[in-house]
């Protein structure tokens, strides 16, 4: 594999973008295509359908038609190319983008975090970078407001949870309307045939795609991008057509008067159709979201040179087309089709369909991901399906939750209007999410001024409330949906994350101290037996009360003991050789250890059947460097060890002129290795609040024995495994 190729399968970063050469990037961006456009490309199925639906179908005449234009235009310029093309996509957290993406910057640069565990050391890795301008006064005081206010903290949380949970409802949402669309055009050639007959394709379709997602996107990517490129030009010589063929002076309506026009004539009815007018914009958050896969610099070309002119002509073509027919509004898209070229453009959208729900399933699957990795969502599992591309993964339980979601959106709404209603709602509100945090990146991570950052906020964000406007009148028509769908996800996100903190600080006030244990020891006949024990813990320092609990009951431990600490951080990946910390707990005689094991939000928490070996080989790299003072190792300011654990050679590298305790680690290691997990229990105190008891022993504690054991989630042996069992109070 030459090195083109290579970088155009693991995707460019905006660090080493300037070393890639033309023909990568234009490569890149011809693949983004599939990945990232599928969603916005097949708009036009929808938009003037939905938006011509209800009243407004009583104004059907050129000036309406060209109002709507005239809308969708500048709407498409202003959000898709202005706000996220030219600002939203220069705002990536080390090539990686998205609403997460938003936030870790945040949280790095004013300690936003609710994460557990942080730690200064953390601020060495390589991706957290905060270096830049000095702090200015204004961004010193929106730091300083919200170290001063918690709640203000945790309102921001709740905030990107919304938008978080709102982008999960597009997952749903965009597989029904897209493929219900792309079937619906059938009945145009058969126009006896039934409606129930449209839906059972449509469930039939949906069934096949989620049941094909465990092969991975990788397998037939390859036909993504043409797929793609294909529509796009095919939308756009249908466009080119009907222009010149209905109506050149459609061209006149692009001047912004046509919409003040519009509003001045339709009045209320024109205003209620604008959560129509934003389908056409959907999907222009896939291409923040997916700068880690292309970087900015494809996906901006991508856009600028292809979809940006190819979706402007086919609206253009088909406002044309609709001037001359208004009794076709319902039905526009596949009425301005020639008879010639009919079918293929409908096996076309069929298949773009497809494509466009694929982007936004894998786009879920990530989200989800990320969300677990912040302890935001529990745990599930992730199946990465490409040894080749990394971030491509499917998760099975996840993926069967969307299946029943979308067939249930599809059998129950049976109409692309009420569909379009509940998919703009969820669209503007994930829209008006980036708006506001961009509007806090501008000044804490950009260190702009407040006024950049208003002017940002108040235009766009007055135009995206407008939409959002609209989009809540239509909440009895449709609107409903991703709101039930937010609250819900929404509900479970924040008990997961409020039920994990509490764990955690539970963990933190009943921390055993080393020194008790080892003055136990005698007084409870206290041994040590061969082998190794990973005593698998929350905290980064002291001794878990799990650990306490054991050796009380059963007072024998391991001659080495390891406490491994798995956590995230506020980056989107760690590197292998800055993933695991070592330090020695106690004194040395008592042969103990700790490994904290770092990971970024968008790293999968699993490790292969060589974490033993990396882990063993770096704790007798530790030992054998402990006492050096001229040794290249990191050595943190708490006295940890910074190890470069990713070589198997390491094993064999250390079979000679060892101190006697790596000697002994060898041997433990040769005896196995137990993991010892705690199989905690949460219940809520006596004295707490009625939602309190609800939300943890109900909710979480529902959750907590229906998702992944923690041994799968980490690829424990079944066989080394060993549950400790707890009870504690929050």
């Amino acid at each position: 594999m030459n090195p083109s190729q290579e970088l155009v399968e693991q995707g460019i970063s905006t660090r080493n973008l300037q070393r890639v050469s033309c023909t990568t990037v234009l490569t890149l961006a011809y693949q983004s295509l599939g990945v990232v456009y599928g969603d916005l490309s097949i708009s036009p199925l929808y938009v003037y359908k939905t938006t011509f639906s209800g009243k407004l179908s009583l104004h059907e005449n050129d000036e309406q038609i060209f109002g709507v234009l005239s809308f969708i235009f500048w709407t498409f310029t202003l959000i898709a190319l202005f706000k996220y093309v030219f600002i939203v996509m220069l705002a990536d957290d080390n090539g990686e983008g998205g609403t997460f993406a938003l936030y870790s910057l945040l949280c790095r640069h004013a300690r936003l975090s609710f994460l557990p565990n942080q730690e200064i050391t953390d601020e060495k890795l390589s991706e957290y970078v905060t270096e830049g301008n000095r702090d200015t006064w204004q961004s010193s005081a929106l730091k300083s407001f919200f170290n001063k206010h918690p709640r203000f903290r945790e309102a921001l949380l709740i905030f990107v949870l919304f938008g978080t949970c709102m982008a999960i409802g597009d997952g749903v949402l965009t597989p029904s309307i897209s493929v219900f669309s792309a079937v619906s055009g059938v009945k145009l050639k058969f126009t006896e045939l039934h409606d129930n007959y449209i839906v059972i394709i449509s469930c039939i379709l949906l069934v096949g795609l989620f049941s094909l997602q465990h092969y991975g996107t990788h397998r037939v990517s390859f036909m993504f991008a043409p797929i793609v490129t294909a529509w796009l030009l095919c939308i756009s010589g249908i466009g080119i057509y009907n222009i010149i063929q209905w109506n050149q002076s459609v061209l006149h309506s692009l001047s912004p008067v046509y919409m003040l026009k519009f509003l001045k004539n339709t009045g209320i009815e024109g205003w209620v159709s604008l959560a129509g007018v934003v389908l056409s914009i959907t999907g222009v958050e896939a291409m923040f979201a997916n700068l880690g896969h292309f970087s900015s610099l494809p996906i901006k070309i991508a856009f600028t040179c292809l979809v940006y002119p190819s979706l402007v002509l086919s609206y253009m073509g088909e406002a044309a087309f609709l001037s001359k027919h208004h009794e076709d509004i319902q039905r526009s898209f596949y009425k301005s089709i020639p008879e010639a070229v009919f079918w293929p453009v409908f096996v076309l959208a069929s298949f773009a369909s497809v494509v466009g729900s694929q982007a936004v399933i894998s786009a879920t699957f990530s989200l989800i991901s990320q969300c677990s990795a912040l302890k935001c969502f529990p745990r599930v599992k992730i199946v990465h399906t490409s040894s080749k591309i990394y971030g491509q993964i499917y998760i099975p339980e996840v993926n069967w939750m969307l299946m029943c979601l979308c067939l249930a959106v599809t059998i129950g709404l049976r109409d692309t209007n009420m569909m379009g209603h509940a998919y703009g709602l969820a669209v503007t509100s994930v829209m008006f999410v980036t708006t506001c945090l961009m509007a806090l990146v501008i000044i804490i991570v950009w260190k702009g001024r407040v006024i950049n950052a208003l002017a940002f906020l108040l235009f766009f964000g007055s135009i995206e409330l407008i939409y959002i406007s609209a989009s809540v009148t239509k909440i009895p028509e449709g609107g409903w949906i991703p709101i039930l769908l937010s609250l819900v996800f929404m509900g479970v996100m924040y008990i997961w994350n409020y039920g994990t903190m509490m764990k955690h600080q539970f963990d933190v006030e009943n921390k055993v101290s080393i020194n008790r244990i080892v003055c136990l020891g005698p007084s409870l006949g206290m041994v040590r037996v061969p082998g190794i024990g990973l005593v698998y813990t929350n905290l980064v320092t002291g001794v878990p009360a799990v650990f306490g609990h054991f050796v009380t009951n059963l007072p024998a431990f391991h001659k080495v003991l390891i406490f491994v600490c798995v956590k995230s951080v506020q980056v989107p990946h760690v590197s292998g050789k800055e993933r695991l910390i070592i330090s020695r707990v106690g004194p040395k005689e008592c042969g103990m250890f700790r490994c904290i094991v770092r990971y970024g939000y968008k790293d999968l928490q699993q490790e292969n059947c060589n974490f033993e070996n990396r882990l063993v080989s770096g704790i007798v790299q530790f030992v054998e460097t402990e006492e050096c003072p001229d040794t290249e190792a990191f050595y943190a300011p708490d006295q940890t060890t910074l190890v470069e654990a990713n070589d198997e050679e390491n094993m064999m590298q250390v079979s000679c002129n060892l101190q006697d305790e790596s000697l002994q680690i060898l041997e433990a290691k040769e005896s196995g290795v137990t993991y010892i997990l705690g199989h905690s229990h949460a219940k809520a105190k006596k004295s707490a609040s009625f939602f309190k008891k609800v939300a943890i022993d109900i909710v979480y504690n529902f959750l907590r024995k229906n998702c992944r054991d923690p041994d799968v989630v980490l690829n424990v042996p079944p066989t080394s495994l060993l549950e400790v069992g707890m009870v504690y109070y929050v």
